[in-house]
């Protein structure tokens, strides 16, 4: 089992930027990437940006050079640095973990509002 936890969103201008932070616990070893994936209302979850243990990183397209994610392995957090933030940034962003088995973990989410 792995849990996730989110923190760092919040309310933000347009232009702004945000830090978000997910703290894994529980059997960490068996992670072999963690990303972050957002879900705004009405629309269907999204991936945002995933990075794998060996560093390579994976961005939709909308947030490319705008959002950076990145893992601390000594904290086992990864973090999703967004700037640059539009209105259609908006959206609860949720913590994913894919184990070396493929299963799937997520955590509560964050909401992230993006408002003069």
């Amino acid at each position: 089992q792995v849990q996730l936890v989110e923190s760092g969103g919040g309310l933000v201008q347009p232009g702004g930027s945000l830090r978000l932070s997910c703290a894994a616990s529980g059997n960490i070893f068996s992670i072999y990437a963690m990303g972050w994936y957002r879900q705004a209302p009405g629309k269907q979850r999204e991936m945002v940006a995933i990075i794998t243990n060996s560093g390579t990183t994976n961005y939709a397209d909308s947030v490319k050079v705008r959002f950076t994610i990145s893992r601390d392995n000594a904290k086992n957090t990864a973090y999703l640095q967004m700037n640059s933030l539009k209105f259609e940034d908006a959206a609860v962003y949720y913590c994913n973990a894919v184990t070396l088995t493929m299963k799937n973990y997520w955590g509560q989410g964050t909401q992230v509002t993006v408002s003069p």
